[in-house]
């Protein structure tokens, strides 16, 4: 979760990744000691004095001005999800924190017929965190075991890290951790308050990938992509997914796709049919 030095940290990590190639600096006689740019080097791409520099990542300096962040942003070649969380982050830093979203915990009788109408696409609602809400059967059994779950564990970002099948079920398996992480590096710098994430952070820190991968501080919202499952009841299917924000209700909605008349297209409606058809939807208060 962020602390007080989390905007230290951030540029740290951003200021690691670059080489100085990469922003048209000479790399100089002898090996480096650490990756990366050096400080002196990140506090003269962005015209400030090495010293206020060195306070911004000690988390000495609070209050960088956005004439600041700016400039530490083309410094480091963020990008515009990056200068977000930059700005965040400085906003945290500053006590300038927005007071919370109250989270609508219940999926509307609406989203729920949509559910149903996708079938046979598998087709799930959670809220910020990634919760499961609620899911039509080929969404729940998509993630397989994941049904072997209680409800109130079921979770697309703890099934990645914690349950024992998603190695094998996710294709990509590292990409889906990845992304994971970084979700919750943005959700982490806008609402670092909420006692459910701080929770879900420290139990997915015993993986040592999620603490690799958190230690990264990468940043990226969920968006629509194609993802490839390993299911131990269809085989192997390919699918393309839409991500719908449901406005106000700080919930998304996942719909995978397949073209109708290919082989995943195929797999998906087995899969379908392997379910026994009920809706699921998580009990909250």
């Amino acid at each position: 979760m962020p602390s007080s030095s989390a905007l230290g940290e951030f540029l740290r990590a951003r200021r690691a990744r670059l080489r100085p190639s990469d922003v048209g600096l000479p790399a100089g006689p002898g090996p480096r000691r650490t990756p990366g740019l050096r400080r002196e080097e990140t506090a003269a791409l962005a015209g400030v004095s090495i010293d206020y520099y060195i306070r911004l990542e000690q988390g000495k300096e609070k209050n960088p001005s956005p004439a600041v962040l700016d400039a530490l942003g083309r410094a480091l070649r963020l990008d515009a999800e990056e200068r977000a969380h930059l700005l965040a982050l400085a906003n945290r830093a500053a006590g300038r924190v927005a007071p919370p979203v109250r989270e609508r915990p219940t999926v509307r009788t609406g989203v729920l017929r949509l559910l149903e109408r996708v079938r046979p696409c598998p087709a799930y609602v959670v809220n910020r965190t990634s919760d499961v809400l609620a899911s039509n059967p080929e969404g729940l059994v998509l993630f397989a075991g994941m049904e072997d779950w209680p409800p109130e564990r079921r979770n697309t970002i703890r099934y990645v890290f914690l349950h024992p099948a998603a190695r094998d079920v996710l294709a990509d398996w590292e990409k889906a951790a990845a992304t994971s992480a970084a979700q919750l590096h943005s959700l982490a710098a806008t609402d670092p308050d909420d006692p459910h994430l701080t929770a879900l952070v420290e139990e997915l820190s015993a993986d040592p990938d999620f603490t690799r991968l958190w230690n990264r501080h990468d940043v990226q919202a969920r968006r629509s992509d194609r993802k490839t499952f390993h299911h131990p009841r269809v085989g192997d299917l390919t699918l393309d997914f839409e991500i719908l924000h449901l406005g106000e209700d700080r919930q998304r909605m996942t719909v995978y796709q397949a073209e109708p008349g290919t082989p995943d297209h195929d797999a998906m409606v087995l899969l379908s049919l392997s379910t026994t058809g009920d809706q699921f939807r998580t009990p909250h208060p």
